[in-house]
């Protein structure tokens, strides 16, 4: 069953809802990770009282809001782009070139990655993980997690990517 143009546009528009939300719900990491950090700064500067649990926590807050957010910077093209030749050509080589690039190096690579968080993540909440970076030794299986969580996110705005690809491989426009 093929799918009509429209049909294509409105499956795109409910994968990007996925994305939008996602990248503006964990958008909001950055306030606890400002926050720890203020205090880190006041506490060690103005008190010569230092934390034990600032790096830790900024490290996973912040590599948490980068991977996560990755899904909402692929809907909105904010992902390095050489396109010296790829912005002078038509619409549907751009759109063959993208639906090649999305079959056969972006969905294996998500679902290798995903497969790799997913065993990495698994295995960390099997035996409660704990980090060895410091001696406050916070547990690191939720930060983990991020990875499959991304992969999948990445996944589900990497199909609707491909079918705007598709979608202007039929009408010669990008929707």
């Amino acid at each position: 069953m093929t799918q009509s143009p429209e049909g294509l546009l409105r499956i795109t528009r409910r994968l990007d809802v996925v994305g939008e939300w996602s990248g503006k719900v964990f958008g909001f990491l950055i306030i606890p990770l400002i926050l720890g950090l203020v205090y880190e700064v006041i506490a060690r500067y103005v008190f010569n009282r230092p934390t034990f649990w600032a790096h830790d926590v900024g490290f996973m807050l912040y590599g948490s809001h980068f991977m996560l957010g990755a899904g909402y910077t692929l809907l909105h093209k904010g992902h390095i782009r050489t396109d010296f030749f790829y912005g002078r050509w038509p619409a549907r080589r751009q759109a063959m070139l993208d639906a090649a690039l999305y079959l056969f190096f972006f969905f294996p690579g998500m679902v290798l990655f995903f497969l790799a968080g997913w065993d990495a993540a698994s295995h960390s909440w099997i035996i409660r993980e704990r980090s060895e970076a410091s001696a406050w030794r916070p547990p690191i299986y939720p930060f983990k997690t991020v990875m499959p969580v991304t992969a999948a996110l990445l996944f589900i705005q990497g199909i609707s990517e491909f079918l705007k690809s598709v979608y202007a491989l039929r009408t010669g426009r990008w929707p």
